[in-house]
């Protein structure tokens, strides 16, 4: 018996991997959380498949779920949005599945950044502009910041931003990122990206926070913030440069 932590991707049932969706395929259990997973995704477990939203539980009825599977040998597709490997309970899970003695591996999904900046028909990074992306959050409800991870101190960096979880806190984001990255420079508000009411909000510092409030968005969106995001001004990589020359594409000779 197995539980297979599987990464749903952003929200689209075509955005889920082949290999987790050959999981849910062929799982008797099916726990999924059903605030970010849609149920489509799930759709495709068996027919008599035990399918559990987690939405509503708590840690422990959701381990308890695995722990009567465990008892019937049945394997569990434990579906998660995203990707698994960040801002999610994957950690405290395998913790408990660690102590419990029961086996389980891990199949990545698209991340909501990614699927964002695909939506956008951008990159994240220009060369000449940006070559760093930071992944982040601000303290809400949920765990605090540890010390030394402020946004006004990520932000020094003048990387592109991609803040999770965070917009209840977009006026106070603008705030802290303004001094460092000015007014005008492009902020994106990017909402349920890849589901049917899919928003992206595009501004600057100066704007963004009124845009999203006209449009009412208060949970489940990711704010983007760089420069690369206007999209120009970069210069083009190396890679493809007649002059570069790689394992690939070696020099040639002059005869």
């Amino acid at each position: 018996m197995t539980v297979h932590f599987i990464g749903a991707g952003p929200g689209a049932p075509d955005l889920i991997t082949v290999r987790g969706l050959r999981l849910i395929e062929r799982c008797p259990v099916c726990l999924y959380a059903g605030s970010l997973v849609p149920r489509a995704i799930v759709a495709a477990a068996p027919p008599d498949a035990r399918i559990v939203d987690t939405a509503p539980l708590t840690l422990d009825e959701i381990i308890g779920e695995i722990e009567a599977a465990h008892r019937q040998r049945l394997d569990v597709a434990r579906v998660h949005s995203g990707a698994t490997s960040f801002y999610g309970p994957f950690a405290e899970q395998i913790r408990r599945l660690a102590a419990l003695g029961i086996s389980y591996d891990v199949t990545t999904g698209v991340p909501a950044f990614a699927a964002a900046a695909a939506a956008l028909q951008l990159e994240l990074t220009l060369p000449g502009v940006v070559q760093t992306v930071i992944l982040t959050r601000t303290a809400t409800r949920s765990s605090a910041m540890p010390e030394g991870e402020s946004l006004d101190r990520l932000a020094a960096a003048g990387a592109t931003l991609a803040i999770h979880l965070s917009i209840t806190n977009l006026a106070r984001i603008v705030r802290q990122l303004i001094p460092h990255y000015g007014a005008d420079c492009p902020a994106i508000v990017a909402y349920r990206v890849s589901w049917p009411d899919q928003q992206l909000i595009r501004g600057t510092l100066a704007d963004i926070r009124e845009q999203a409030k006209r449009a009412g968005i208060t949970r489940t969106a990711l704010i983007l913030v760089g420069r690369a995001l206007a999209g120009e001004g970069g210069i083009d990589s190396r890679l493809y440069a007649a002059d570069h020359h790689h394992l690939m594409r070696p020099r040639r000779s002059a005869g």
